[in-house]
């Protein structure tokens, strides 16, 4: 009725609402109820929330990180302030195929069996590949995740898709972690089957692990990443050059993704 003053009377439109103009007086004078003023406040720290997760926590994180603020508040009253103050998460992509398996290459036993359950770091590392679209074509995305803290240990970018691509990015943890008798866990694509990549497994003393094919399940905990990596990042920037991408995803990985991303 306020908003909507300079266009009708308070009369006219006490009429049509079916309410009396002291009952809408009264009530333009009562001071807000502690509730609205502990949403207002809750709502500003929600918007805080929301900006830090750069705009990509929907209800569950946003929920959990309340929670972790010593906020006392249920995850139907989030939901519901998410909503009016137009506080949306991120939403994932449809899924590109990115792997490609050699009918004569051997795999390697599947180690896992679904079993993504570790007692600590460096038992069991989960690796995939996923693509960058830019303006000036694709980049290549590997990474190589630890089981039991989800980090990111090991990850290269390239303009192929050759095993250099999953070469690099294992040298990369295999430098950072040191780890002994780890299991190394992917899909059957013919990086992960090539000669190289298993030499360089056995030189290192890495167990490799593949799932069956066609099955996304079986590395579950990496595609994980790779989705949430569409659907906060990818989704969200259009990429103009391959340069451009490549620094969003390094910011994305050592800057958020591993040090501060619930």
């Amino acid at each position: 009725m306020r908003a909507n003053q300079a266009e009708f009377s308070v009369q006219m439109m006490c009429e049509v609402l079916s309410v009396s103009p002291s009952g809408y007086y009264a009530w333009r004078k009562r001071p807000p109820s502690h509730r609205a003023v502990e949403n207002k406040r809750l709502l500003g720290r929600m918007r805080e929330i929301h900006t830090f997760s750069r705009e990509t926590y929907g209800q569950p994180r946003m929920y959990a990180e309340l929670r972790d603020d010593g906020w006392r508040v249920n995850h139907k009253r989030v939901r519901r302030l998410m909503r009016l103050a137009g506080l949306q998460g991120a939403t994932r992509r449809r899924k590109w195929r990115t792997t490609k398996r050699a009918r004569d290459a051997r795999p390697a036993p599947d180690l896992v069996a679904r079993d993504f359950s570790v007692h600590g770091p460096d038992h069991l590392w989960v690796a995939d590949i996923t693509y960058i679209p830019t303006w000036s074509g694709f980049l290549y995305l590997s990474v190589v995740v630890d089981a039991w803290s989800r980090r990111v240990v090991g990850w290269s970018m390239k303009t192929h898709i050759k095993t250099d691509l999953v070469l690099d990015a294992l040298n990369m943890a295999l430098e950072q972690r040191r780890p002994s008798d780890v299991i190394h866990h992917s899909d059957q694509g013919t990086q992960y089957t090539s000669i190289a990549f298993g030499l360089r497994c056995k030189e290192a003393g890495v167990r490799p692990s593949m799932g069956s094919v066609g099955n996304a399940y079986d590395n579950a905990m990496c595609e994980s990443f790779c989705a949430t990596l569409e659907c906060e990042l990818l989704d969200r920037w259009k990429f103009q050059t391959k340069a451009e991408a490549r620094m969003a995803i390094f910011q994305f990985i050592e800057g958020w993704y591993n040090p501060r991303r619930l």
